[in-house]
């Protein structure tokens, strides 16, 4: 028993850092800092990269919210990717006021298909690059935005990437996942002066800089890759809470499952690299990419919650008293998934979804043991 009581407190530090780590974002993001970007005459040259792998079903409607943007149209080119869409599809975007390139590499990414647009485009013709995924949809003032941002001195963006599907439980399940991201690692971290984390689309960067690195990029983490690039050379990543950016969410727990498992195999990817570099952070002061090791050390939080739920249960069994730290424990960090979710998706429908938990909490677990690998090939998300 005293083997077990043990492993009992070593696990309990570890949840409670977790869960005080999400607390403490999640309550800054009720008082996240007010957007005051005042618009400027200068206008940039922006590119946006559209990379689409077999999205025939959802390409054009992205396409098309970029092409309604209320942006000079001078001064704004969109590039899609075409990796394994239909001759069918790539003959309506050659029709579009759009650039289209068509490749069609033996392994295909996100990361060779952006790496392929940058080799095609000037050093200096561009001051903005924007990725979008290509069922992602915004608004039109979306690319206002982004320029006026820039115009303030920012080389990095993420917008409000949020759900524009909540049709099942699965899809409502997954934007509320989004948003509780948005809050702690977004919204929070910039409240509190640190950077914001990256989401693989809805992104924008200063052009240059993103030419010259994007070559780096090796693995299907590409956003995570992009963190650690730009917090090597100190450039801060702003969130802009009210430039949303419209995604797809997935509709079935087999694509949720491959999705995650990809997500986990590349954070734990990320988190082998960015421990190298963990010293040199701490003796320079580089708080954000000490940040975002931390983060990457954490467990998903749908595993948290899992196992603090299975320690008070198994407590009760053995000795009660026990189980008292480990209920404070799951109370705190559900008070902290309350603060993290906007309004609009606390409603009776997404608390019926919660009957789902347990089986993501187990797809989740399984996943932590068969992520080798998956950051290295490339799991598609289907779409549409």
């Amino acid at each position: 028993m005293k083997v077990f009581y043990l492993f009992d407190q070593i696990l309990f530090v570890l949840m409670a850092l977790s869960v005080f780590y999400l607390f403490v974002f999640s309550l800054y993001s009720l008082w996240s800092k007010k957007e005051n970007i005042l618009s400027k005459k200068i206008k940039n040259r922006l590119i946006v990269l559209i990379p689409a792998y077999k999205e025939d079903a959802v390409i054009m409607e992205s396409v098309n919210s970029m092409l309604s943007q209320d942006y000079p149209k001078e001064l704004l080119d969109v590039m899609v990717i075409s990796d394994k869409m239909t001759e069918q599809t790539n003959d309506r975007l050659s029709k579009l006021p759009i650039k289209l390139l068509v490749i069609n590499p033996e392994l295909s990414s996100k990361a060779f298909a952006m790496r392929c647009a940058m080799e095609t485009l000037p050093e200096t013709h561009y001051d903005i690059v924007v990725i979008l995924d290509a069922d992602n949809c915004v608004n039109e003032d979306f690319i206002s935005k982004i320029n006026d941002v820039f115009n303030t001195g920012i080389r990095a963006l993420q917008a409000h990437r949020m759900a524009k599907n909540t049709g099942n439980d699965m899809e409502i399940l997954d934007a509320i996942s989004e948003e509780i991201n948005n809050s702690i690692f977004r919204k929070g971290h910039t409240s509190l002066g640190l950077s914001s984390a990256l989401i693989g689309s809805g992104m924008a960067f200063d052009f240059r800089w993103f030419k010259d690195n994007v070559n780096k990029l090796e693995t299907s983490g590409e956003d995570k890759e992009l963190e650690l690039l730009l917090f090597r050379n100190r450039i801060y990543i702003e969130y802009i809470d009210d430039l949303p950016v419209y995604d797809e969410k997935v509709k079935r727990e087999k694509v949720f499952y491959n999705q995650r498992r990809r997500w986990i195999a590349t954070q734990f990817g990320s988190l082998s690299r960015g421990l190298r570099g963990l010293p040199k952070a701490l003796l320079t002061f580089n708080f954000d990419y000490v940040d975002k090791v931390i983060q990457w050390m954490m467990l998903p939080r749908v595993v948290i919650l899992g196992l603090i739920s299975i320690m008070i249960v198994v407590m009760l069994i053995i000795e009660w008293q026990l189980s008292m730290k480990w209920m404070f424990l799951l109370v705190s960090l559900i008070v902290a998934f309350l603060m993290a979710i906007p309004q609009y998706l606390l409603t009776k429908r997404s608390l019926h979804t919660l009957k789902r938990v347990p089986l993501i909490f187990l797809l989740m677990f399984a996943n932590l043991f068969r992520s080798k690998g998956a950051n290295k090939r490339f799991i598609h998300t289907q779409k549409g």
